[in-house]
């Protein structure tokens, strides 16, 4: 994909001199609405890490808390969020010399990625910079990123180490709560009826559904 989309370094970045850290904490406080029970990180050397890296943003720079990829560089995030997001940018800051990502692709709406299939195109490409304090903003098409409920982030190489470390994936974006119809399921009890209790045509209706 041409030009990868990484428009951070001209446009819409500038001002950032003139944000406060309060107003950049609640641009970036999308973490609240993700479904940290069900996040899931592929190729994590330590179970759970890749959910430690959303987090406040005036903890990103918190070096505790890391992710780190296991067997090769790739590292795969499923995130589910807890409605629907309109994403308007992403901040990564990665680990120290080489293990920082040098690619970042999205998907939008594809739950339980696997990196097999990861070979389908992106719905946006980045390429990263080192960006230790979390100074750059990766922003992405709007339009195509309306009404997301679950983002797969993959990081398939960094700048040359065996392994790729995240320390704070910062997401911003309009939040909107989803309102499911829960499904009803009605159980009838049969009327006192001699010539059905000679069937067996009931005997599964209090069954529960899984």
């Amino acid at each position: 994909m041409s030009g990868h989309g990484h428009s951070h370094g001209c446009g819409g970045h500038d001002d950032h001199d003139h944000i406060t850290d309060a107003e950049k904490a609640a641009a970036y406080s999308l973490f609240l609405k993700i479904d940290t029970q069900r996040v899931e990180c592929l190729n994590e050397a330590v179970d759970g890490s890749g959910k430690d890296v959303f987090k406040p943003w005036d903890k990103r720079l918190d070096k505790e808390k890391f992710v780190e990829s296991d067997a090769d560089e790739e590292l795969l995030f499923n995130i589910p969020f807890t409605g629907s997001v309109k994403l308007k940018g992403i901040i990564v800051i990665g680990g120290e010399e080489d293990t920082q990502p040098n690619l970042m692709r999205i998907y939008k709406n594809r739950p339980n990625m696997t990196f097999d299939a990861c070979g389908a195109e992106p719905d946006q490409m980045f390429e990263l910079h080192p960006d230790p304090t979390g100074a750059l903003e990766y922003s992405t098409k709007v339009a195509r990123f309306n009404s997301v409920e679950h983002l797969s982030i993959h990081f398939p190489s960094n700048f040359g180490a065996d392994n790729t470390k995240v320390y704070y994936i910062g997401l911003r974006g309009d939040f909107t709560e989803v309102h499911r119809h829960e499904v009803t399921i009605c159980n009838y009890e049969a009327r006192a009826n001699p010539a059905d209790h000679k069937t067996n045509i009931l005997d599964n209706v209090n069954q529960q559904i899984s």
